[in-house]
């Protein structure tokens, strides 16, 4: 999914805070429910090899950083590389940054990550993704796995990204803490070559069913479709009601 109603009203940076807030909010939920589905696909690798590359991520997602690449961060780590020999960091945790980044909103800890925070889309997204991103059957795993990492390398990070900065800037919230969204942006700008290079080693590898393949891939993307829907549906409700709020005072 590339066309993005959401990504394109929210790169302009012409956000409330409440709206801010409510995708954060949305978001932490995600974040928490894609864990969830990688250690599903990881228990249900076919090979070792494909078992390490769902640790790899696992790991990463849980604050142990990558090596190999350049630029490596303290924390962070690489946004390329190997978790092999890479140092734990709790304060790397993907979630715990965008738990830094809700406090800058005035969120807390207690406001993000469950289940009982999640709109009906955000469900049906985290619902779906854990179905099929941890399908016991491999194939079905694997289109999903292939769908999701191709709509997280499409650029909507950078569009996030860009109207992060711009809200920071208007609101005069310099400590804001973008580090979750300048991290996955970099992170998934080196990813996207390896999405391609696993679907032709899965190609050379099984007698691939394509029409399958296919329709599994178009569920995961219409989840991902209902997920971002919800959040467009969700902040337009948000300034409808403040503009109801300021008609009456």
């Amino acid at each position: 999914m590339v066309a993005n109603p959401y990504t394109s009203w929210f790169r302009r940076g012409d956000i409330s805070l409440e709206q801010a807030r409510a995708f954060v909010v949305q978001f932490s939920v995600f974040s928490n429910q894609f864990l969830i589905a990688q250690l599903k696909k990881m228990l249900n690798a076919e090979t070792v090899e494909a078992m390490r590359e769902s640790k790899e991520i696992l790991a990463n997602e849980l604050g142990v950083g990558f090596r190999g690449g350049r630029n490596e961060d303290t924390d962070l780590g690489s946004a390329s590389g190997t978790v092999e020999g890479g140092t734990f960091h709790f304060r790397a945790a993907h979630f715990e940054l965008l738990v830094r980044t809700a406090q800058g909103l005035g969120l807390r800890f207690d406001d993000l990550g469950k289940r009982r925070f999640a709109t009906q889309p955000t469900l049906l997204f985290c619902n779906e993704l854990i179905r099929l991103f941890g399908h016991d059957d491999y194939a079905i795993a694997t289109a999903a796995s292939w769908a999701v990492e191709n709509w997280a390398a499409g650029g909507f990070w950078d569009q996030l990204v860009q109207g992060w900065e711009i809200f920071r800037a208007r609101r005069n919230l310099a400590k804001l803490n973008l580090g979750f969204f300048a991290w996955h942006a970099r992170l998934e700008a080196n990813h996207a070559w390896h999405t391609w290079d696993k679907l032709r080693q899965w190609y050379e590898e099984h007698d691939v069913d394509e029409d399958a393949f296919v329709m599994h891939a178009n569920e995961m993307l219409d989840a991902v479709r209902v997920f971002w829907h919800g959040l467009d549906r969700q902040r337009r409700d948000i300034a409808a009601a403040a503009n109801a709020l300021d008609a009456v005072s």
